[in-house]
């Protein structure tokens, strides 16, 4: 029995991420550098990790996790002898499946819990090394991470599995977890395409201008490619209708605003922004940030244009799931300023600050 009311479960998330971030502040003044800081920060750093862990992956079965009633029924379905059904995210259905034959589903969403959070902990230790702790603060603080480590289970794995093959070094190797992640959620094709994008072209003012032409497009012809997007079968609208018939989208930690998203925007803005800050101000070159920012930026630019969809944060998650990383890798591996700590604070503060007001105040979650 959870001891936790499911009601005041994700309240409570953002009330410990608040105290993360005010310990964080409290350490602001340490040289980032120090083996006090970095010490602190790796105890810090394991014991959030676990503690979202065990937090998140043994949440109880609730209507308020949205897509977690759906994933239950179908284990609940092969836990009873169905056969095995295949029709798309193979590697998440053989998963799924696998799971229900040996095990309650109280374990397979927290096995889903370890496939969320553990690329995202690998990915952090292989970009930043002894800095791991900043870039897993940002994933953590992010928008939402915690809605698709309890809601969108399928796309929370993915992107977590995609950023996880980012950080490797062989090309093939590489390629070859970006493609699982299609596996295990479909929509992962457009960031693969993005990626493949970047090893033809690298060089970060076509994503921008792109990104810069979407809007005007969008806001003239916005209709137009929902439309066209929906005919081809890029977003699936079936999927989107059978979503909206049965939960309230306050799962999601968005409401059903149909019309320019200007408040996505201006979020999605903060990356394309810092991006442009490091690269055009700052003269920041490193092949593998401008591949990071390239695919966020092609990714968003989609999201752009579809931006008056139902459901379009599913489509914008698609370049979120990366935003944190975007906005603080070169603040990390870079040193620009004399008091960079502190401004590594100022910068999580201020990503952190959209987060809490956008669930606590504005969705009240």
């Amino acid at each position: 029995m959870n001891l936790i009311p499911a009601e005041y479960y994700t309240n409570i998330y953002y009330q410990f991420i608040l105290l993360m971030m005010l310990l964080v502040m409290a350490q602001g003044s340490l040289k980032l550098e120090t083996s006090q800081n970095l010490s602190v920060k790796k105890v810090f750093g394991f014991s959030i990790f676990m503690i979202i862990l065990f937090y998140m992956g043994l949440r109880p079965l609730n209507y308020r996790f949205g897509d977690m009633i759906i994933y239950d029924r179908q284990f609940q379905t092969y836990a009873s002898g169905a056969p095995l059904k295949v029709e798309k995210d193979a590697l998440f259905e053989y998963f799924k499946f696998g799971i229900a034959q040996v095990a309650s589903s109280s374990f397979f969403f927290f096995l889903c819990t370890i496939l969320y959070l553990v690329p995202l902990y690998l990915a952090c230790k292989k970009f930043f090394k002894d800095y791991w702790f900043y870039g897993f603060f940002m994933l953590v603080i992010s928008f939402s991470f915690w809605t698709y480590g309890t809601n969108g289970l399928r796309n929370g794995i993915a992107t977590s599995l995609f950023l996880y093959g980012l950080s490797k070094d062989k090309k093939f190797v590489v390629l070859t977890i970006l493609f699982a992640s299609t596996f295990v959620h479909r929509s992962m094709l457009l960031p693969l395409f993005g990626y493949v994008a970047t090893l033809i072209y690298n060089n970060s003012k076509p994503y921008f201008y792109l990104w810069i032409v979407c809007i005007p497009l969008s806001l003239a012809l916005g209709g137009f490619f929902t439309n066209f997007f929906m005919s081809v079968g890029i977003i699936e609208e079936k999927a989107v209708e059978g979503y909206l018939g049965e939960f309230n989208q306050a799962a999601e930690g968005v409401e059903l605003n149909v019309g320019f998203r200007w408040d996505f925007l201006v979020y999605s803005a903060s990356g394309v922004f810092a991006g442009w800050y490091y690269i055009f101000k700052q003269k920041y070159q490193d092949k593998l940030y401008l591949q990071l920012l390239n695919v966020f930026l092609f990714c968003n630019a989609f999201w752009v244009l579809v931006i008056r969809a139902n459901y379009s944060n599913r489509l914008a998650y698609l370049s979120w799931f990366m935003l944190g990383i975007v906005i603080i890798y070169p603040l990390i591996k870079h040193k620009f300023f004399e008091n960079q700590h502190q401004v590594i604070v100022r910068v999580i503060f201020a990503y952190f600050a959209f987060t809490y007001i956008m669930n606590i105040f504005v969705y009240k979650l």
